[in-house]
This record gives C-alpha cells, sequence and structure tokens, in this order.
C-alpha cells in the first residue's frame, strides 16, 4: 500500500488543543464530578486507586469526541454527560487492564495504578470500572446505546486477544495489525461519536459518518502512537520510550521496517520482535529511521485523518464541526 502526503497547508498549520477543549470546559467539569460521584464506594480500595486514576491527567479525548459530536447536531439534554462518563469508565477500564497485561509501571509520566497498588488490584477495579459502566448506561433506558455499548467492549476485547496473539510474531502482517487497532482502540473512539448522533436523533446516514469519522480518527491516533514509541520521549510520551518493542509488539513501524530492510536489518527486528527486549531498542531505531518505517507510519495516519474529515463533510458548519477537523489534524500532529 502506498501513502502519499496531503499538501494542504491546512493539515500542518499547528493545532491549539486547548482551544478546542475549552469548547466543552463547562462539561468536562461536570463530567469529572460525575465521575467521582460514581466512583465513591465503601470498599476503600476502589475510592483510592479509582480517584488515583481519574486525578493522572490524560486528554479525555473520548468523552470529548462526544460532547462535541453531540453539540454540532444541536443536542440539548443531558443523557451526554452520562454517556461521556460511561466512554471514560470503560476507556479507564482497558488501560488498567493493559498494564497488567504489558507490565507496564508507567501511565501518563506517572507510576501505574498496577505498580502501585499490584496487579490484582488493577484488574479488580478495572472490571469494576465496567460493571459501572454498564450500570450507568442502562439509566439512559435506550436500548440502541446498550447495543452499541456493549458490541464496543466486546470488539476492544477480541482486539486485546488479538493483540495478545500477535505478539512477539515477526510475521504479523500489516493487515494483521491494523485490524487489531481497529478494534482495540479505534472502535471505541467511533462509539463516542455514533452515541453523540444517536442521543441527537440523527438520521442513519448522519449517524454513520460520524461513526466513521471516530473509527478513522482513532485509527489515525494510534498509528501515530505507535510511531511516537520511537521519536517522542519519556517525558513527552507519559511512558518508557522502546515500550512497544519490550512488549513484542509487532506495531507498523517494525512491520515496515521488515518489509523494506535489508536481510541484515530485518533479522534484527525479527530477532528484537521474538525475545521483547528493550536491550536491542537503538538497533532497531536506527533501522527504523534508515528504513522510513516511521514517515511511512506518519503518512498512513495522515490518510486515515483525511478521512475522518472527509466523513464529516456534510454536517452543517458550526464551531463543534470545525473543532471536530481541528482534532483530526491534531492526531497526527501530537507529540505525547
Amino acid at each position: 500500500m502506498t501513502a502519499s502526503k496531503n499538501t494542504d497547508n491546512k493539515a500542518h498549520e499547528p493545532i491549539d488543543f486547548s482551544s478546542i477543549q475549552s469548547l466543552t470546559e463547562s462539561e468536562a467539569q461536570a463530567i469529572d464530578q460525575l465521575i467521582l460521584e460514581e466512583l465513591s464506594s465503601d470498599v476503600i480500595l476502589i475510592n483510592q486507586l479509582g480517584h488515583y486514576i481519574i486525578n493522572s491527567g490524560g486528554k479525555r479525548l473520548r468523552p470529548m469526541l462526544l460532547l462535541l459530536t453531540a453539540k454540532a447536531l444541536d443536542y440539548n439534554e443531558d443523557k451526554h454527560l452520562l454517556l461521556a462518563a460511561v466512554i471514560e469508565f470503560i476507556h479507564t477500564a482497558t488501560l488498567l487492564h493493559d498494564d497488567v497485561v504489558d507490565e507496564s509501571d508507567l501511565r501518563r509520566g506517572k507510576e501505574s495504578a498496577n505498580a502501585v497498588w499490584g496487579n490484582a488490584a488493577s484488574v479488580l477495579v478495572g472490571d469494576y470500572l465496567y460493571s459501572s459502566a454498564f450500570e450507568m448506561m442502562v439509566r439512559t433506558n435506550n436500548m440502541r446505546v446498550m447495543e452499541i455499548l456493549s458490541k464496543t467492549t466486546t470488539a476492544i476485547a477480541e482486539g486485546e486477544v488479538l493483540q495478545l496473539l500477535n505478539c512477539n510474531n515477526p510475521a504479523t502482517t500489516e493487515e494483521k495489525y491494523l485490524e487489531v487497532i481497529s478494534r482495540k482502540t479505534a472502535i471505541l473512539f467511533s462509539a463516542a461519536t455514533r452515541l453523540g448522533a444517536v442521543i441527537s436523533g440523527a438520521t442513519p446516514e448522519i449517524e454513520k459518518n460520524l461513526a466513521d469519522y471516530g473509527q478513522h480518527l482513532g485509527m489515525a491516533f494510534q498509528l501515530i502512537d505507535d510511531a511516537l514509541d520511537y521519536t517522542s520521549s519519556k517525558d513527552e510520551l507519559g511512558k518508557n520510550l522502546g515500550d512497544d518493542l519490550a512488549e513484542g509488539k509487532p506495531t507498523l513501524p517494525l512491520i515496515y521496517a521488515i518489509e523494506k530492510g535489508t536481510e541484515e536489518q530485518a533479522n534484527v527486528v525479527i530477532e528484537a520482535i521474538k525475545t521483547g527486549s528493550r536491550d536491542s531498542f537503538n538497533a532497531v531505531y536506527e533501522i527504523v529511521k534508515a528504513t522510513n518505517a516511521i514517515s511511512y507510519t506518519e503518512l498512513r495516519a495522515e490518510e486515515e485523518a483525511q478521512k475522518a474529515i472527509d466523513a464529516i463533510s456534510t454536517l452543517p458548519d458550526s464551531e463543534y464541526k470545525n473543532a471536530l477537523e481541528l482534532l483530526a489534524r491534531f492526531s497526527v500532529q501530537r507529540n505525547y
């Protein structure tokens, strides 16, 4: 597959993420309060670990997508707040489980929850967040909402299992890799934007377009995440560089480097994926750079971001539609 660089100058103008956040600032504060209320439990560890996670930062991108989508469609009730909190609970639960599976010790620049409280507590509180999310979504009294979110969580679990099967497997293809990130990451972006359309009473066509927007945005976001594992810094990224390599994950930069490198270069990368060792990070980094694997990954992300923008071209012009377009551009510009 050949990627071509977007020559539109707007695609490369710096994006002020805080200006996008400001459009949903009051709702975001309400969601944070709702999250804290929902995390209130007489089980002290749930309170402690829940507050630790919620206060650990993060862009809150997925709930923001739901809010912006609903606002772009002139939604004027309050179910978007509850559903945005549900989306954040599901996302946080996946992070808790991911860090246990990946044996990660850093998340957003802080010790991961499993590093502080242990794997058992992280898994169980992740389960609690999933359960709470489903309890909350029932309150919407909307079967379509429950259908979307139940299918989404199932797809996420499938993506996690597929990723586990691909670990330490250098024969993983680009197609298989894209299938993993489609289910594991992009599907929750898509659910957020689809839900914004559903509660707004949008037509099936607009609902599909917004779901497509979220799916392509999620793909772009994860592609850049995988590139940043080789180009960012520990402080910017909030996790250790080379984590993907240390976990034996055959991400797109590595898949492309194996395909385009010399036999000697390919063998170095193949061995690094098989062993899942950070020791070979510098050698692999040089090969990834020499084969233009990062540029290829970034170009694939730009293609996905443009598809996201194209998907919402028929939405009425508004500051919220503009913010959705800017988020797509931000997804490929960011360094964290």
